[in-house]
């Protein structure tokens, strides 16, 4: 289904609004993209690329409106920020709803929310403002899809995290048992579904799907990247008190991928419903790989 009127990307020059507006743009849907800056290099690209900017933030009520006016459907995807003391649920949980009430007060016909998948207790892994903005959607009145992805493949290209992304020589340190299966999922593939549950509101209305196109351990996954960059690539599993000393939900993190296994996609259920779905393998050969052996090469910074 395509229709006449935008979909309002936000979060649109991040990792899921930004490939979630390059798809719906290269599928034929008109798009409206949320930005903060429209000179940024991102909003830049977009606006080349065709999308319509609205310029405002999740705290300016009356930009959210502006924005969402005159669309069918919002791809809402509010920032999440983390600090010592874990996620900001409270913001995150005031941006996802301020966005949904803009949705339900112009009128338009969807939401298509990104959250995450379900690994344990949501307040031990800092997901209760994720939970709080589900909540609201279901109860917008609006058709609504629920996604919840898994951990990025883009994770690899992490600069300045206290985990995850192979860092500078080869380490990948992470807080994931190493001999465990870890699912992930790439960002693309997000943007897949998006696409899919905008071309068909009736269709995909009511779903929650919990995604992933891979589950490998941490260990294979190295020695993966390893032979797909030619540099040695190894996996460094945090201890108990390392998770600690880095934050409680860190710490909460480390605890529950051990209790609960982690995440649990149903992967060949969401191939079915989307055979092009990525390996680890397809994802660092279409460029994953190259992005990876520059991080590798790098001269760390002391």
């Amino acid at each position: 289904m395509t229709s006449e009127l935008p979909v309002l990307v936000t979060g649109a020059t991040g990792q899921q609004g930004g490939a979630t507006a390059r798809r719906l743009l290269a599928d034929g849907h008109p798009v409206r993209a949320l930005v903060r800056d429209r000179d940024s290099a991102a909003a830049r690209a977009l606006a080349a690329a065709g999308a319509d900017l609205a310029v405002g933030t999740f705290e300016d009520a009356a930009a959210l409106r502006a924005a969402v006016t005159g669309t069918r459907a919002v791809f809402l995807v509010p920032v999440a920020t983390y600090a010592a003391h874990g996620w900001d649920i409270t913001d995150e949980a005031r941006h996802g709803i301020a966005v949904v009430e803009a949705a339900v007060s112009a009128g338009a016909g969807q939401i298509v929310f990104t959250g995450v998948a379900s690994a344990g207790d949501p307040a031990a892994w800092g997901m209760q403002g994720k939970v709080r903005i589900e909540e609201a959607v279901a109860a917008s009145g609006l058709r609504y899809t629920l996604l919840r992805p898994v951990r990025f493949m883009e994770n690899y290209l992490l600069r300045g995290s206290p985990v995850d992304g192979v860092r500078p020589g080869g380490e990948h340190y992470h807080l994931f048992p190493a001999d465990r299966p870890l699912q992930m999922i790439a960002v693309e593939d997000i943007a897949a579904f998006a696409a899919l549950a905008f071309a068909d509101p009736d269709g995909w209305h009511g779903r929650a799907l919990d995604l992933a196109g891979e589950a490998i351990t941490p260990v294979a996954a190295a020695a993966l990247i390893g032979a797909a960059t030619g540099r040695p690539v190894h996996y460094r599993e945090a201890t108990e008190a390392e998770a600690d000393a880095i934050g409680p939900q860190l710490g909460n993190v480390w605890r529950l991928a051990r209790q609960t296994g982690g995440w649990h996609a149903d992967i060949p259920a969401v191939r079915a419903l989307y055979p092009g779905l990525t390996g680890l393998s397809d994802w660092l050969a279409r460029g994953g790989a190259e992005a990876i052996r520059h991080r590798i090469d790098a001269v760390p910074v002391r």
